[in-house]
């Protein structure tokens, strides 16, 4: 069965060096990516592809991992994102059977993330965009986005929301009190990345942008990050908000849902129940959560879904979406 992966990591130099160099960079996740998953991330070659193959996954999805370009300035994380968008069109021209690609966008200034993100789906063949949220102070909500989600809208391509560490008051406030290193992983990898990224879905929902934007598509790893455990008790904000649409609803019309390498029948279960088998996406968020044996093509065979909604969760949803966008654009 074929596995395209869409949400598999890289790294560039020049975006290393300019983390390295701003006051905020990588807010105290630098240690992450280091050693081998340092030198996987480099690799967009022979060596990559090799581990995609012991893995049984035939195409990966490409994006620049957390936080991409969210805390830099705004002239260089324009010129960032070119060069970085070029870099993965020249990797797909490589190798078009093996990779595609998620554009990284210069959200410090909306109007150029726009503008780069209609380039690099139009002019590039990416696949649309992944962003991180919130950049800086502001979350993705707000009023000067708007540029971002419409044109993702217009395209007809997804915007997927990935996980990033939550502001530094949030992480004084609820995060903080043992050691550094125990700090630091609540507030990423335990919990804290995955409450960030799924308040900032929900954070769309209230501020009204699907009923402005009815067709506009987001994605969500690690099943949902956490947003679908909940969806009985944030249904209820429909009402208070006054959601011309209900929280349900979008989370069922614009919403897809994909594991992050987070192998879980019962969470696969919870996600069919809520979104059904047409709106599962695979990934398996390579290289942090890359294991050798191939558990990823093992889940989706050993699951139980039909043999047909196999295939879906495999590639077939993923193709249908970029099927889509592929209508919008021409």
């Amino acid at each position: 069965m074929n596995l395209i992966a869409i949400e598999e990591h890289f790294l560039t130099p020049d975006i290393r060096a300019a983390w390295s160099a701003s006051a905020i960079g990588q807010e105290g996740t630098a240690s992450f990516d280091r050693g081998e998953i340092e030198e996987r991330l480099d690799d967009l070659g022979p060596a990559r592809i090799a581990l995609m193959d012991e893995a049984g996954v035939d195409v990966q999805v490409l994006s620049v991992t957390t936080p991409a370009l969210h805390n830099l300035e705004r002239d260089e994380s324009v010129l960032l994102a070119r060069r970085t968008n070029d870099l993965v069109s020249a990797t797909i021209a490589a190798h078009p059977a093996r990779f595609q690609g998620f554009a990284t966008l210069p959200t410090a200034s909306p109007t150029d993330a726009a503008r780069e993100l209609e380039r690099a789906v139009r002019g590039l063949g990416l696949a649309g965009a992944m962003v991180c949220g919130r950049t800086r102070e502001k979350n993705i909500d707000h009023p000067a986005f708007r540029p971002i989600l419409g044109t993702a809208a217009k395209l007809g391509v997804p915007l997927f929301i990935h996980p990033q560490i939550p502001q530094r008051a949030v992480r004084d406030a609820y995060y903080s009190g043992f050691d550094d290193s125990v700090d630091t992983a609540f507030a990423t990898f335990a919990l804290g990345w995955h409450y960030e990224a799924g308040i900032q879905f929900v954070r769309l929902m209230l501020a009204g942008i699907f009923d402005e934007y009815p067709d506009l598509q987001i994605i969500l790893g690690h099943w949902g990050e956490v947003v679908l455990f909940y969806l009985e008790r944030l249904h209820s904000l429909s009402r208070v908000a006054k959601l011309r649409r209900s929280i349900t609803d979008c989370i069922r019309q614009n919403l897809y849902v994909t594991p992050s390498g987070m192998w879980s029948h019962s969470y696969l279960q919870r996600t069919l129940e809520i979104v059904g088998p047409e709106r599962i996406l695979f990934s398996t968020d390579y290289p942090y959560q890359y294991r050798p044996g191939g558990a990823g093509g093992s889940f989706v065979r050993e699951s139980a879904l039909t043999l047909d909604q196999k295939a879906l969760f495999a590639h077939g949803n993923w193709e249908r979406l970029m099927n889509h966008a592929s209508r919008e654009k021409s």
